[in-house]
């Protein structure tokens, strides 16, 4: 017992690593207990509601929509949305925050234009861009795009300005030119940094899609549970918001195996 007491205190250390197998194990037992207090929520009184559907009853929800009712077309609408505002933002988004934060003239010209949007909510461009862009997927393009671009812009700035001055003073006394400077010393030293940055904002992209997709939309994730709001089908909205669950988990791995397979150096210091 004492032994055992001993190895969970070594979890909480400060700042101290734990190792893939542990983390592993624990975030299996984090799921397996959000389940259960699921299950066991939802089977309170000895009945489920259908207003408070347990994890088989949308296990069951989502079989029928993939299986049944072509929800697959839905899941893929979704992800081209997000796949084409998220590469449309960075295109806009990475290089306007390099050039930010590697020279003071061009923050002092855009951050106040850039920190005013970024206190706006995406949602109130919804009729503007009703009018402007109509009910296609330009319209719910554009505002994933908002959602997104003008915090991925601030923090692509941040990440650059963090490059050490060092290293900057240091290719200028080589020789290099501005434009080598720049490619070849802030542009990859802010490189790991910029990567991870736009694996926290593709969530945040995700957590725009539903209400991109309430307006007027014939099909998505977003679409398909208004439809089930409208029938009161709360498995139906469950299994939606489960499938964006995973969707979002799946491009949040997906950016952590580039960064890990695109910045060795970073994984021998265990970064």
């Amino acid at each position: 017992m004492g032994q055992w007491l001993m190895r969970v205190g070594d979890l909480f250390e400060f700042k101290q690593p734990v190792a893939p197998s542990t983390k592993v194990v624990l975030g299996i037992a984090a799921w397996c207990l959000l389940l259960l207090g699921w299950h066991w929520a939802a089977t309170w009184g000895g009945e489920v509601s259908p207003l408070f559907p347990g994890p088989l009853q949308v296990l069951g929800a989502l079989r029928e929509l993939f299986f049944e009712r072509g929800f697959a077309s839905d899941v893929w609408s979704s992800l081209t949305r997000i796949g084409i505002s998220f590469a449309l933002a960075a295109l806009i988004a990475i290089p306007l925050g390099v050039l930010m934060g590697s020279f003071a003239s061009v923050s002092a010209f855009f951050n106040p234009l850039v920190s005013a949007f970024r206190y706006l909510p995406a949602p109130a461009f919804i009729p503007l861009l009703l009018m402007w862009l109509g009910t296609g997927d330009e319209q719910k393009i554009a505002l994933l795009m908002l959602g997104v671009i003008w915090f991925l812009i601030t923090l692509v700035s941040d990440v650059t300005s963090q490059v050490p001055q060092d290293f900057i003073e240091t290719s200028k006394t080589l020789g290099g030119s501005k434009r080598i400077v720049l490619w070849t010393v802030v542009v990859r030293s802010a490189l790991p940094g910029i990567v991870d940055t736009c694996r926290q904002m593709m969530a945040v992209s995700w957590t725009y899609l539903v209400i991109a997709e309430i307006v007027a939309a014939t099909d998505g994730i977003g679409a398909m549970m208004m439809r089930a709001r409208r029938f009161v089908h709360v498995d139906e909205i469950m299994a939606g918001i489960v499938v964006i669950g995973v969707l979002g988990l799946l491009c949040d791995l997906a950016f952590r195996a580039l960064h890990w397979w695109w910045f060795p150096y970073l994984r021998r210091r265990g970064n």
